[in-house]
C-alpha cells in the first residue's frame, strides 16, 4: 500500500468523491470484505459490494485474497493507498495554469503553482511507481511569525533574492546529462484546522 496516491484519471476521480466510497476507502486501510465493510458501515452486503467493484475497476482498491466460505467465496481488498490527492489533470481544460497570470504576490497564482506541483510530482510518482524507482524530492516546511505587514514584504524580498543567488549558483544549462529540476517556495499565512465542539 502506497502512503499517498495521486488520482488523475477523472472517471477514478468521480468514484473516489463519493461519500460511501471515501468510507470505504478509508476503512480499507486493512483487508476486509464486503460482508465486515457492510456491518461496520452499517449498509447491505450487495450495496458494499457494488460500490467496491468500482473502486476496484479505477485501481483504488485491490484483491488481497480469496477465501472459500461454504458455497461462497469471499474477497479481501485493501485501499492501494493510506490516502489519495485528486490531481488537477482530473479536470483537464480547467486545471490551474500558473503562465496564465504569474503575478508573485496573487493568491491564485499560488493556487495554481500548488496545483501543479500535485499534477507533476503525482506523474513523477506514478512513473516511478511503474519503473519500481524512487523520486528524488526535497521539501522544507514552517512557520514564521510576523510583526508586521512591512516585515513580510522585506521577508518575501530576502527570501527571493536568497533563492535567486542560490540558484544561480547551481544552474548549469550547459550540463547535457544533468536534469531540470522545479523549485517552488511559497508563502501565506497559516490556517488553523478547525476545532471540534464537544
Amino acid at each position: 500500500m502506497l502512503d499517498v496516491a495521486v488520482i488523475g484519471d477523472p472517471a477514478a476521480a468521480e468514484v473516489s468523491l463519493d461519500p460511501v466510497r471515501a468510507r470505504l476507502l478509508a476503512e480499507l486501510t486493512e483487508p476486509a470484505s464486503a460482508t465486515m465493510l457492510a456491518a461496520r458501515v452499517g449498509l447491505p452486503r450487495q450495496k458494499v459490494n457494488y460500490h467496491l467493484r468500482a473502486l476496484e475497476r479505477h485501481g483504488l482498491v485491490e484483491l488481497v485474497e480469496e477465501r472459500r466460505k461454504g458455497n461462497c467465496t469471499e474477497r479481501l481488498l485493501v485501499a492501494t493507498a493510506a490516502s489519495y490527492v485528486i490531481s488537477p489533470s482530473a479536470l483537464a481544460a480547467v486545471q490551474p495554469d500558473p503562465g496564465r497570470a504569474p503575478d508573485r504576490v496573487s493568491a491564485a497564482w499560488l493556487l495554481a503553482l500548488a496545483s501543479r506541483l500535485v499534477r507533476d510530482v503525482g506523474d513523477l510518482l506514478s512513473g516511478a511507481a511503474r519503473a519500481r524507482q524512487r523520486v528524488a524530492t526535497f521539501a522544507v516546511d514552517g512557520e514564521v511569525r510576523f510583526a508586521s505587514a512591512a516585515e513580510r514584504a522585506a521577508f518575501a524580498e530576502e527570501l527571493a533574492a536568497a533563492v535567486a543567488a542560490l540558484v544561480a549558483r547551481y544552474h548549469n544549462p550547459a550540463a547535457g546529462a544533468g536534469r531540470d529540476h522545479r523549485l517552488v517556495v511559497a508563502l501565506h499565512p497559516s490556517v488553523k484546522p478547525a476545532t471540534k465542539e464537544p
